[in-house]
């Protein structure tokens, strides 16, 4: 038998080339099993491509690192046939592993079908020396390089099966699986070899005709590990390329996901929005349709929520609403729906067995908005009106219920507020009647409609006229005169009261300037600031735009504030009073001793005069009680250096005695009901010599 020998550095390459074609496998099975149509079909075709190309040219450089002492070489056609076959093999192993999964018949059955067929291409490559006599195998080598080829094949199918997935530590193990993959599959290889049996005198019938042994090496070792670099490569990029994908997929869920919690949450208190309620709202009516149960629907709207807003600013009022949604949901339970609706309104969706049920919940509710809240260091009192439906008592379709809820919550404000009522059918006519008379207020600013009435305001010694204090009234054009008991708390729910105010305070300049200019230059004229008109941002710059429009002495004008207004705040009001004082114009506190006094603010407040309310005016000379107050009022006030003004003074009995206490100046239908401008100048007509004198009549000259 001839002897063969092996070069040794081109053993070392087939190790390597297999190695790295094993590692090249692993990676394409984790990319076929992922991908689908058509781009699994290129990916199939390409991997058994590389693959094939790996394994095949392990085997031939291992063919070409076996030396005998004759000339060798190798049939091309033949050749080209083994190359084939690994080709198809591969092609075979890695449609197998990438399906979902791999039982242990498949298994067998591809491991044995797989090592066959790499054994074919072993065995046909050998064939392709073409020698003469033919090459004799060792029947026990030759079965143990099949039963190699098998548990190769085998152990092959398994390790790419489970090293698929991508995972953190995923390169290091199909490393290691590729060494062994390769090991088993040159052991195979060299097995067969070692099987072959080249008698003395044997030819080799493709040395001469076939490819020369060591160019082709070279070529061979090159072509291979380009190729397997090329499909690494390109592994590579298409993983970094998937992981972009990831995660751009990942960011897109992400913002999908954060576009319906939008869509379906409110911004700033993070409670459901309407559009949620809405569909949850209809889950419990079907819900509650089926089973023949009851639930509440509550609807909360935060009392005095525009005054904060106005006075502390947006902000504030924002935190404000935070907060209050957290109040909430502190007590409430987890299977209730709170939501908000609007600007300051809420409403809770609440599952329950009877009508007490929804008021254990509302009590819990109120009681809860009662505490103060801590809002950017201010401490800020609110409370919360609510209204109830219940249904399917108060309504079947959720606009009805929403409706009437609303209607109930309404009401629970016409009561004085910080309460809840369950809904009554008649609420929805006063709801109706209320809706339409701030529609007929929001026209009436722009119609004139509204007309302003004056109260003159007596010195209580002389008895002359000092001025007057203006009285807003409603002229509907159906309705007549509104008195402003009636529109004046709709204004102020609805936030409109801050224009009526500005058109107030402009129109009762322009109608002193008109005075004046018709020499009344000794009257003033009080207008009286609302709570949510005080705390106005743009108070300051109003009046003094207003002033300056109707070029009035800033003296002439008293602005009249409740003392409940003044001391709400004090340190914001104080700063508000002090500007106010600083611009010249006079501050009234009006209605003192109805409210929370407190004379070490009362000494702070810029005032220049406290009026008395009218209720203890009333009964003066009947009861000492009222006597002593006014009288200590009265008092206080000129210790304080302040002007005293008594106001609703009906009797000759009061103003004798209110004069005599010391008053300043009175007030009352005794003395002068309110009137329109005209009819004031002509009750009040000018003095005679200014009569006599035209040219005294005009302030600022002919």
């Amino acid at each position: 038998m001839l002897a063969g020998t092996y070069d040794p550095l081109l053993v070392v390459c087939s190790l390597l080339v297999a190695s790295l074609a094993s590692f090249t496998a692993l990676d394409l099975t984790r990319r076929i099993a992922t991908a689908r149509g058509r781009a699994a079909r290129w990916w199939l075709a390409g991997g058994a491509c590389a693959m094939g190309v790996g394994i095949w040219s392990m085997h031939f450089i291992g063919m070409l690192a076996f030396s005998l002492p004759i000339p060798l070489g190798y049939d091309p056609a033949i050749t080209v046939l083994s190359l084939l076959i690994a080709i198809a093999a591969s092609a075979f192993a890695l449609r197998l592993v990438s399906h979902a999964s791999l039982p242990r018949l498949h298994l067998g059955v591809g491991a044995l079908l797989l090592g066959i067929a790499i054994a074919g291409m072993h065995y046909t490559g050998m064939a392709a020396m073409r020698m003469s006599p033919g090459i004799e195998y060792d029947p026990l080598l030759f079965a143990l390089s099949l039963v190699i080829a098998v548990l190769a094949s085998a152990v092959a199918l398994w390790i790419a099966f489970h090293l698929r997935r991508q995972t953190p530590r995923i390169r290091y193990l199909r490393a290691g699986a590729a060494l062994l993959m390769g090991g088993a599959i040159v052991g195979m290889h060299f097995t067969g070899m070692a099987a072959a049996r080249f008698p003395l005198g044997s030819l080799c019938g493709a040395a001469h005709g076939g490819m020369n042994k060591g160019w082709l090496a070279v070529v061979v070792i090159v072509a291979t590990l380009a190729i397997l670099a090329i499909t690494l490569i390109i592994l590579v990029l298409d993983l970094r390329l998937e992981a972009e994908t990831a995660v751009l997929a990942t960011s897109l869920a992400e913002a999908n996901e954060e576009l319906t919690y939008l869509a379906l949450h409110d911004t700033l208190t993070k409670l459901p929005n309407r559009v949620l309620l809405h569909d949850r709202l209809e889950q419990a009516i079907q819900q509650a349709g089926r089973d023949q149960r009851r639930f509440a629907l509550l609807f909360m709207d935060l009392d005095s929520f525009k005054p904060v807003n106005d006075a502390f600013g947006h902000h504030v009022g924002d935190l404000l609403l935070v907060a209050f949604a957290q109040r909430i949901r502190d007590n409430i339970r987890v299977q209730d729906t709170a939501a908000r609706v609007g600007g300051d309104e809420f409403v809770l969706l609440a599952g329950i067995g009877d009508h007490a049920d929804a008021a254990s919940i509302a009590e819990k509710l109120v009681r809860a908005v009662e505490e103060p809240f801590e809002v950017e260091g201010q401490e800020l009192r609110v409370s919360t009106s609510i209204g109830i439906a219940i249904y399917p008592d108060d309504g079947e379709h959720q606009d009805d219920l929403l409706s009437n809820a609303d209607a109930a919550m309404y009401h629970a404000k016409g009561l004085g507020r910080n309460r809840y009522c369950f809904f009554e059918a008649s609420m929805n006519v006063n709801v109706e009647a209320q809706m339409q008379l701030v529609q007929d207020l929001r026209l009436a600013l722009t119609r004139g409609e509204l007309i302003l009435h004056y109260q003159p305001k007596f010195d209580a010694a002389s008895g002359e006229v000092t001025g007057a204090e203006t009285l807003v009234r409603w002229m509907h054009p159906t309705r007549g005169l509104i008195a402003p008991g009636q529109f004046v708390p709709v204004a102020e729910k609805t936030g409109l009261i801050v224009q009526i105010g500005d058109w107030v305070l402009d129109e009762a300049c322009r109608q002193l300037s008109e005075w004046h200019r018709l020499g009344r230059t000794d009257w003033s004229i009080a207008v009286n600031l609302s709570a949510l008109q005080f705390r106005h941002a743009g108070l300051l710059e109003t009046v003094r735009n207003t002033l300056a429009r109707h070029a009035l002495d800033p003296g002439c004008l008293t602005l009249e504030i409740t003392e409940s207004t003044a001391m709400s705040d004090v340190e914001t009001g104080l700063e508000i009073l002090m500007q106010l004082r600083k611009m010249g114009v006079r501050i009234s506190i009006d209605d003192f001793g109805t409210g929370y006094s407190s004379l070490l603010y009362l000494k702070r407040l810029p005032a220049a005069e406290l009026k008395i309310d009218r209720g203890f005016v009333r009964d003066l000379t009947h009861d000492t009680e009222d006597a002593a107050i006014v009288s200590a009022i009265i008092a206080l006030g000129q210790t304080l250096n302040l002007k005293i003004v008594a106001e609703g003074v009906e009797t000759v009995e009061q103003q004798a005695f209110l004069a005599g206490l010391g008053c300043d100046a009175l007030q009352g239908f005794l003395l002068g009901k309110p009137m329109a401008a005209e009819d004031f100048i002509e009750a009040f007509p000018l003095p005679e010599q200014v009569l006599a004198d035209p040219d005294a009549a005009s302030i600022d000259g002919p």
